[in-house]
């Protein structure tokens, strides 16, 4: 099997590149080369944030002895909360060969290419909408690394649950060539592919419009049964990366609601005084006029008591 899978190193030195080029091309002050400049900054600092990403997986803050154990809590909290068997999900296709071969390269080539294309799509076509979905993608993934500096084992090297890893079954693992502990691969806990997956969806309903953009929800529902198919996470590692995804929009619609009412009444502030003066003028002149004419307008209730009171004088 080709890996196609793209190692930190190599993201790091493409996103280097690509803010040099940025500096050189700002730096000859030409519209043209300035646009493209926004392009190849945009595209380093997505290819900065895999290569984090990457080297997050080989890097914790405490000891990867105890990752075992909390793949091990997690299967039993699944357990307990009645979720389905990651192990009975898997004996449905273990069967049918071509398919986990498919999950196999589906799981490590396709997330991070449809990543780059979703944000790509949003910059060209939807820049209004670039901006905030570039900043989600930032904090949720951002998220999901602060919990995998934290080792958790994925459900492939626990034992004692019948999970078969299938990438090592099938010879297109790109991890090794023997299944078993392996300290580098502690970062199962939560699933950024899920995170992604469900970003892209979720970029794609709220921007186009149309009943075929649900399909896009398949994606990420193809997606979490891959992870769990070929026992590289827990149903609860899609959970969580959900709930921070989730928790991320939430936090960002709160800041832009506080920032409308916070430009509301500045806006209002601003507004020249001039505005309400032809109004002013127009009620001024009516009222000229009515005078010229020798109309006078007369209060309702003032002109009845005027009445009222010349009634009286006859009466008495």
């Amino acid at each position: 099997m080709i890996n196609l899978d793209l190692g930190w190193e190599q993201a790091a030195e493409a996103a280097a590149g690509l803010f040099l080029t940025t500096l050189v091309l700002r730096a000859t002050h030409r519209p043209g080369l300035t646009r493209i400049a926004t392009g190849t900054l945009e595209s380093g600092l997505i290819l900065g944030l895999f290569a984090l990403w990457q080297y997050a997986g080989s890097f914790s803050l405490v000891s990867p002895a105890g990752a075992l154990g909390r793949s091990r809590w997690i299967w039993q909290f699944e357990r307990d909360l009645h979720l389905p068997s990651e192990t009975s999900v898997q004996r449905l296709f273990l069967p049918h060969p071509l398919v986990i071969e498919f999950f196999n390269l589906y799981y490590d080539t396709l997330h991070f290419p449809v990543l780059i294309a979703c944000m790509i799509w949003l910059f060209v076509r939807h820049r209004d909408r670039y901006g905030q979905w570039r900043t989600t993608l930032v904090a949720s993934t951002g998220l999901c690394l602060l919990i995998q500096l934290i080792p958790v084992a994925p459900p492939r090297m626990l034992p004692g649950t019948g999970l078969v890893d299938t990438a090592v079954l099938y010879h297109q693992s790109v991890y090794s060539s023997v299944a078993g502990f392996d300290p580098d691969q502690l970062s199962a806990m939560p699933s950024v592919h899920v995170c992604w997956a469900l970003l892209v969806a979720a970029a794609v309903i709220t921007t186009t419009a149309g009943r075929w953009r649900w399909l896009i929800i398949l994606y990420p529902a193809v997606t979490t049964l891959v992870v769990v198919v070929t026992a590289n996470h827990f149903w609860l590692d899609g959970i969580v990366a959900a709930a921070i995804l989730a928790l991320v929009l939430s936090a960002e619609a709160l800041v832009r609601r506080q920032l409308a009412r916070r430009r509301l009444p500045e806006a209002r502030a601003d507004r020249p005084a001039e505005l309400f003066q032809p109004a002013l003028a127009d009620g001024i002149a009516e009222q000229a006029r009515g005078l010229a004419d020798g109309q006078i307008v007369v209060d309702d209730d003032t002109q009845r008591l005027g009445e009222y009171r010349c009634r009286d004088r006859q009466l008495g």
